[in-house]
């Protein structure tokens, strides 16, 4: 049987490359005979998940202006607002797999939080015309991101897997019967322990993500971000571990990371991560500081599933769903129009302190069970095929 797993944009996000490594895991280990492919929107960075039988270049193809394409496509849409032979030959490095694939796996995570995507709701419609199964996978959907152009493309769907209880409540109530909750592949992902860099303090050392996409939404932020830094380096020991996890062009965290390291490094305390790790050798790092606050989910998740108290500076869905599936509430989770206020910040950061033993505890129950339901994905997976 041969999976094909798309909407992947490229491992330069270490949160993609650590959907599709622990995924790709988990279904080798509870599926026989098995063959997993990747359709990636830049295969060569794809390249160090070695377990995968097969990466394709999924990228999107542009129609020339004036060519015979562009001509069809015009008139399709003119006479009868039919952008589908559009879509089918944007996307055709895509559909052309799909012939000799079984099952689809949508795999974006939270791609179906950012506006309509027609071009995939092309691919779904093939996929589904030519039989093939189909599942959304590891999924999380707010209330805000649906319209019922987005509904009717998810009820094509085989099997919806969400990954937080807050989507799978949505989409339940919202009619859909094809959906299941796990949790993130990438709670299950493997870590690799890389030499400690010079003023790494043993169990004294906080991670600390920010992320261009959090500064975009809300420029203040940063000036609240670098003051906290200031705050901890004030009122503890602590070394300051910057640590990146997209280094994509245009959405790099290194290069914003190193803006605060620039600023701080005089006090010998904080230290840059580089931008070039895998996601394991990220999550090797994260899994042996003392805290973590970040702002990319799956950076987090690394610190989660290693029982290391974390402060989110979060965004969607996906980080409110995650905190209230460990906790039972959105412990420790800010808006993106709390991430300026300053008070608030220094608040998470004493909550971290003060609570301590208590949230590594409440994770060292509660991150197996976790780590459970996402294998769960493998086994509802095996119900449809």
């Amino acid at each position: 049987m041969k999976i094909l797993m798309f909407a992947h944009s490229g491992s330069l996000n270490r949160g993609c490359e650590a959907i599709v490594r622990s995924s790709t895991a988990m279904l080798k280990e509870g599926l026989e005979g098995i063959e997993v492919y990747l359709a990636s929107d830049q295969p060569e960075t794809d390249r160090i998940i070695s377990q995968l039988d097969g990466i394709y270049d999924g990228a999107a193809v542009p129609i020339k202006r004036y060519s015979y394409d562009w001509l069809m496509s015009s008139i399709r849409y003119k006479l009868f607002q039919d952008e589908t032979y559009a879509l089918g030959k944007i996307h055709k490095k895509i559909i052309h797999r799909i012939k000799d694939i079984d099952v689809l796996l949508s795999i974006g995570g939270d791609n179906y939080c950012y506006g309509e995507q027609p071009g995939w709701y092309e691919i779904d419609r093939i996929a589904k015309a030519q039989g093939k199964k189909l599942v959304l996978w590891g999924c999380s959907i707010g209330e805000e991101d649906l319209s019922e152009r987005k509904l009717a493309d998810l009820s094509l769907f085989d099997l919806i897997l969400t990954r937080e209880t807050l989507s799978f409540n949505l989409l339940r109530n919202k009619g859909l019967h094809n959906v299941r909750l796990v949790a993130d592949p990438a709670f299950t992902m493997e870590k690799e322990e890389l030499q400690l860099p010079q003023g790494w303090q043993d169990g004294n050392t906080i991670g600390f993500n920010y992320s261009p996409l959090v500064n975009k939404r809300n420029p203040e932020s940063k000036t609240a971000a670098s003051r906290l830094i200031q705050h901890i380096l004030d009122t503890t020991d602590m070394t300051i571990a910057m640590t990146p996890h997209v280094i994509a062009a245009g959405n790099n965290d290194y290069e914003v990371l190193n803006e605060f390291y620039q600023q701080f490094k005089a006090t010998g305390r904080v230290i840059l991560l580089p931008e070039h790790l895998s996601a394991i050798q990220y999550k090797g790092y994260i899994a042996r500081m003392r805290f973590f606050i970040g702002a990319r989910t799956h950076a987090t998740i690394a610190a989660y599933s290693n029982c290391v108290p974390t402060m989110v500076l979060g965004y969607s869905v996906k980080s409110k769903g995650i905190a209230k599936d460990l906790f039972g509430e959105e412990k420790l989770v800010l808006g993106i129009d709390e991430l300026s206020d300053l008070t608030k910040l220094k608040a998470g950061f004493e909550t971290l302190l003060r609570e301590e033993e208590s949230l590594r505890t409440k994770l060292m129950s509660v991150v197996p069970h976790i780590q459970s339901r996402s294998r769960h994905a493998v086994d509802y997976l095996q119900e449809i095929i």
